[in-house]
């Protein structure tokens, strides 16, 4: 894995953002082809999986909201359910998320694990969800923030979790499925934190998201401590690249998105893709609207959900702009 250097672009006529979802921290908005958008996200009591749809992304602000799931009172998967994300895969909808067993932290972390749950649906707000159980990457550590993608018509599971022998909380992996709740190879490390900017607070790289475009394929990530120190770094490969090859990955150097003191954005971050009426990319992220957080910035419920354009350079990477400004 090499590195370069990443040069941003201004925006002249930016646009101050507000949020569009308040107290929606690691939000997923998906289109699928009936013309609708879905979204998810964790939300403040950590103890449900939420849907919403409408016909514009606008509309999922005052769309209803149904409670998809409950997490169970007592088990393996019965606290703390973090960063669903909604996937068509194979037919069927499937949310991926993680849980615990309780809210206890050994070894310095909460004890998540990832599973799926699954809807054949056509509407995944309505219909019987199915519990599919864990979706087991054969490391039994702390894990989370999966999400799935499909290139050259292979399924591939994306996420993040800890490696005993690495320093941190949580490096990024990839594997190929075999079924959209089972792997079907070995955990493949992409990136850990190395990165000055990555390791403020903790030592995190999580919150994975792809995107494909000229003729590559992007994954964005979120690192260090979830206040104003969190932030967003970028890899990419050749999309005729094995996917699988942790050398055909280059990982920028310097963060994509962070804090923009001046228009007091903070900490932006755990970002879906997803896009407009228009067929352009749309940056979708949470971030909070002040710093003074009174405890651990995990049980603060002012993660708010928001969308800008993304735009490309003339070199066809991303440009990603600050975190106020559309």
């Amino acid at each position: 894995m090499w590195q370069t250097e990443f040069l941003e672009l201004e925006n002249p006529v930016a646009e101050i953002l507000k949020p569009l979802i308040e107290q929606r921290a690691d939000p997923y908005i998906y289109k699928h082809t009936d013309g609708y958008y879905y979204f998810t996200a964790s939300v403040p009591q950590y103890d449900r999986i939420e849907l919403r749809r409408a016909s514009s992304i606008a509309g999922l602000a005052s769309a209803e909201k149904v409670d998809a799931w409950f997490k169970p009172d007592s088990g393996a998967w019965s606290e703390l359910v973090w960063a669903p994300e909604l996937h068509y895969n194979d037919g069927a909808w499937y949310v991926y998320f993680a849980a615990a067993p309780s809210r206890e932290i050994k070894h310095k972390l909460f004890q998540h694990r990832m599973y799926a749950i699954r809807n054949q649906n056509a509407n995944p707000l309505e219909g019987e969800w199915e519990f599919m159980g864990q979706v087991d990457t054969g490391i039994d550590t702390f894990c989370l923030d999966a999400t799935t993608f499909t290139h050259k018509g292979q399924l591939y599971y994306l996420w993040a979790q800890k490696d005993v022998a690495i320093e941190g909380n949580s490096n990024l992996y990839i594997a190929p499925m075999k079924t959209p709740w089972q792997l079907g190879g070995p955990p493949v490390m992409l990136s850990k934190p190395e990165f000055d900017w990555e390791i403020r607070g903790f030592w995190v790289n999580e919150g994975p998201s792809v995107l494909k475009r000229n003729g590559k394929i992007f994954i964005s990530y979120s690192a260090s401590a979830t206040d104003e120190n969190y932030a967003m770094g970028l890899l990419w490969a050749d999309e005729n690249a094995d996917p699988l090859d942790p050398a055909a990955w280059t990982k920028l150097r310097q963060p994509v998105l962070q804090t923009c003191y001046e228009g007091k954005v903070y900490g932006p971050g755990h970002n879906s893709f997803t896009y407009g009426d228009d067929g352009e990319v749309q940056l979708v992220y949470h971030a909070r609207t002040y710093t003074e957080i009174v405890g651990d910035p995990l049980w603060n419920p002012d993660r708010h959900t928001y969308v800008k354009p993304l735009r490309w350079d003339a070199q066809g990477m991303p440009v990603f702009g600050k975190a106020s400004e559309a």
